[in-house]
């Protein structure tokens, strides 16, 4: 009786299209782990590419909050139904910094460069987020003054690395941003207990060192 009950949760929380529910996985995140979200914009119906919010030239479209601001991201599991209740395909945004997480995103084909170097150093890696185009560490949370003596002490920091720090944020899957579909390239262990990641320095250290050596050094325009 267990495993058909069970099953027939999992089922229920998922899409006619097998993807999970988005209220569902923010609420995971917000209730579960203690990760503040927030429903960031949705993709423009007249263009899927383009967002939703009034700047033409968005950079991240549907991957960013704008109403709400992200001030409001919280935990708090009647706020987080109420957003997903009455926006249901609103990406889901993590305030990242604080107790919740930080990131290290790098463009994706350096991303797997990094990710098998940290593989052969025997580093253990946490949740790795993917878009189609760039792949976001997750990393201990870490403040300016620390992040800003691990820089200063490289000799060449490339531009097309990118910090999701204190008052940042990064969309999470199951989300659907204008870029394309967010994703788990490596997903959390199953379980309630709030996802283990690593510290940032090595994670920041294999990626200069692989971004360097693929050459994708300058910002994307």
């Amino acid at each position: 009786m267990r495993e058909i009950l069970g099953r027939r949760r999992r089922l229920l929380s998922q899409r006619n299209d097998g993807r999970p529910e988005l209220i569902g996985a923010a609420l995971t995140f917000a209730t579960e782990w203690q990760w503040p979200v927030l429903p960031g914009v949705t993709a423009d119906p007249q263009g899927h590419s383009r967002c939703g919010c009034p700047d033409a030239d968005c950079t991240v479209p549907g991957a960013h909050p704008f109403d709400p601001g992200l001030l409001a991201a919280t935990t708090d599991a009647r706020m987080v139904r109420w957003w997903w209740s009455n926006r249901p395909a609103a990406p889901i945004v993590l305030a990242t910094g604080g107790n919740a997480p930080c990131a290290v995103s790098l463009p994706a084909l350096a991303a797997a460069h990094t990710l098998t170097a940290l593989d052969r150093m025997g580093m253990r890696l946490g949740p790795v987020v993917a878009s189609p185009s760039r792949w976001a560490i997750l990393v201990r949370p870490y403040s300016m003054e620390q992040l800003g003596e691990l820089l200063y002490a490289k000799d060449f920091v490339p531009g097309s690395l990118r910090f999701h720090g204190e008052g940042g944020y990064l969309a999470l899957p199951p989300s659907e941003t204008g870029e394309g579909e967010i994703r788990w390239e490596r997903a959390p262990l199953p379980g309630s207990a709030s996802p283990w990641v690593p510290d940032v320095e090595p994670v920041v250290d294999a990626a200069v060192e692989a971004l360097t050596r693929t050459g994708v050094s300058a910002p994307e325009l």
